[in-house]
Formats: structure tokens, C-alpha cells, sequence
């Protein structure tokens, strides 16, 4: 006889139990491999990337103040990274670009604002008026600015007159400087310099974002509580904060009085 002994058997052919990869029970069709039995786990459904903007922008539209990267993740409970919420603040920019309000970043996060073109029609029902600031105010503002960390001394050698308490209160009060140490000196003098509140109220990231000096002033006129009509900059404002800054502290020192 030409049969084999040992014929090959055809897959679909093969008895119940003679595929090793089968487990389990098996029915009439003779059992399935293990790869087709064993359930494939579901993967967890992708981020919806326009309900991540969404909930962004309802967060920075509802807050009264900026919002840093590590707060807004926190709305995600961890699903969502800080990078992927930077690149979703980034389209939500581009989206609200052409419209009134922008989203803008500053020194202490995101946040949405009114454009400076929109502004003064808002500041025409406001119920407050912002407050005005005098020519001493402004101009101690933008030599702290300017040249800071800087003490009372700093400020009085540069304007060439005596700086009363009630200018450094108020810029103190208004949240756009503060003291932030002393200076090792006789009479160990209080050292200035400008807070986040101050950059963002101009709607800047950082000290190297300054407009230049001659610009400050329209920059003051449109933040947030400020009046339109703020008095005009000292006309020798320019040239005393081009006059090189004394290398001598103690020098400086003896001007404060």
C-alpha cells in the first residue's frame, strides 16, 4: 500500500484537544486557539481635546486672577499633561485672536483680558473710578522698574528731590512694589522692586518684556484700574534715568536723609 502511515492532518480537521494553543472548554467546532479566547483589554478612551479646551477656557474666563499651567492640569485630575495643556492654551490664543478679549500669558499664568482698544468703553459704566497717580508716583514707579532692587536713597539720587512715604505707600498698596530685604549698609535701608501684580497689570511675562522707557506711560494708562487721563511723565524723566546708577551705596545712602 502507497498510504502514508502517518497522513498530515489538516488544521480545521484536527481533533479536540491536539492544538496545544487551545484552553478551555470546547464546543462542536472543536475549540478556538488561546489568541482568539483570551479578551483583549480596551484601551481607555483618547482625550477629547475640545472638551480639554472647553473646560480651560470656562476655568480662565470664571477667575478673577491668572491661573498657572500646574492649577489648570489639576481640572484634569492628572489625565491630562502640563505640556498637552500648553499646546490646547496655545490654540485657545490663536482662537480668541480676532476677538476683544484675548488670552494672554503673564508673569502669574494665563488669563483672558479685555484689549486696551475695548477698555475705555467698558470704563464708562464702571462703577469705580480707578484711581489717578501723580508725576512723583509715576516716575519712583518706573525707576524702580528700571533699576531695581533699589532703595529710597537710589530713588531720591536719581529724581533729585526727597521721596515722601505716601509715593512708596502708594505703589505698595497697589500691589506694584514691595520690600523685598535691606541693604547692608549703615541705617540697613529697605530695598525695592516691582511684584508680579505690576507685570501683570501691563500683561508681561517678565522684567525683559519693559516696554521702552518712553512707552511705559501709555503701557500705565491702559492697565487694569488706571486711569485714562493719568498725568503725563516728568519731561526730565528720561534724562535722569540715563544718568549712570552710583556704584557707591553708602553715598547713596546719604541722600535719604
Amino acid at each position: 500500500m502507497n498510504e502514508q502511515t502517518n497522513p498530515e492532518i489538516p488544521v480545521d480537521e484536527q481533533t479536540p484537544g491536539t492544538d496545544p494553543d487551545v484552553v478551555g472548554e470546547h464546543g462542536d467546532d472543536g475549540g478556538q486557539p488561546a489568541h482568539e479566547s483570551v479578551p483583549v483589554p480596551i484601551a481607555s478612551d483618547p482625550i477629547d481635546v475640545v472638551e480639554v479646551k472647553r473646560v480651560l477656557e470656562a476655568a480662565l474666563l470664571s477667575s478673577s486672577e491668572p491661573l498657572t499651567v500646574q492649577q489648570l492640569k489639576r481640572l484634569f485630575a492628572g489625565e491630562v499633561d502640563a505640556d498637552n495643556i500648553r499646546k490646547v492654551l496655545a490654540e485657545l490664543q490663536q482662537e480668541w485672536a480676532e476677538r476683544s478679549i484675548e488670552l494672554t500669558a503673564v508673569a502669574s499664568g494665563w488669563r483672558f483680558r479685555v484689549k486696551p482698544d475695548y477698555q475705555r468703553f467698558l470704563d464708562r459704566i464702571a462703577s469705580e473710578k480707578p484711581p489717578r497717580y501723580s508725576r512723583a508716583v509715576l516716575e519712583t514707579l518706573a525707576i524702580i522698574a528700571y533699576r531695581q532692587p533699589v532703595t529710597r536713597g537710589d530713588i531720591e539720587e536719581i529724581r533729585g528731590v526727597a521721596v515722601s512715604p505716601p509715593t512708596l505707600k502708594a505703589l505698595e498698596e497697589r500691589g506694584w512694589v514691595e520690600v523685598i530685604g535691606q541693604r547692608e549698609t549703615p541705617g540697613r535701608p529697605a530695598i525695592f522692586a516691582t511684584t508680579k501684580r505690576f507685570l501683570d497689570d501691563l500683561n508681561l511675562r517678565s522684567l525683559e518684556e519693559l516696554p521702552p522707557l518712553e512707552e511705559l506711560q501709555a503701557s500705565l494708562a491702559t492697565a487694569p484700574s488706571l486711569a485714562e487721563n493719568a498725568p503725563p511723565p516728568a519731561p526730565e524723566q528720561q534724562a535722569l534715568l540715563d544718568e549712570p546708577q552710583p556704584q557707591d551705596s553708602t553715598e547713596r545712602e546719604s541722600h535719604a536723609g
